[in-house]
């Protein structure tokens, strides 16, 4: 199962804090994890043990995680969006919702929906 972890700046913390507390999940085997860059150098920090980190947002890696979800490589999406600010890589963002659509990807943009996700797969990896 293979999971990208992203989030905008203002929710970074919010990331690393949802995933410390699910770190059971997170670092299960089965679990292949892919983020963006400095988000996914935070993870590392936080105690991930893998994960593949593609560019950061703004420098592409929206669009690299985009390219998995055409190629049938990602499972699900948790991207914690910061609705509140401006971010120059709009239309990346906007492609890759509209990719998770096209595709049937679950895409959580925040913490209760990702929640619920991980809470499902966890159900289905047992």
């Amino acid at each position: 199962m293979k999971l990208a972890l992203i989030a905008h700046d203002g929710k970074k913390a919010d990331m690393v804090s949802f995933v410390m507390k699910r770190l059971r999940f997170f670092n299960r085997p089965e679990i292949e994890l892919v983020a963006t860059g400095t988000t996914g150098k935070m993870l590392l920090d936080a105690g991930i043990d893998k994960i593949q980190r593609v560019s950061s947002g703004p420098m592409g890696g929206d669009a690299e995680i985009g390219a998995l979800v055409t190629r049938g490589k990602m499972d699900a999406i948790i991207f914690f969006r910061d609705p509140l600010d401006k971010h120059p890589h709009d239309v990346d963002i906007s492609m890759l919702m509209r990719l998770c659509d096209v595709h049937n990807i679950p895409l959580a943009t925040n913490q209760k929906t990702a929640k619920i996700l991980i809470s499902y797969y966890d159900s289905q990896l047992d």
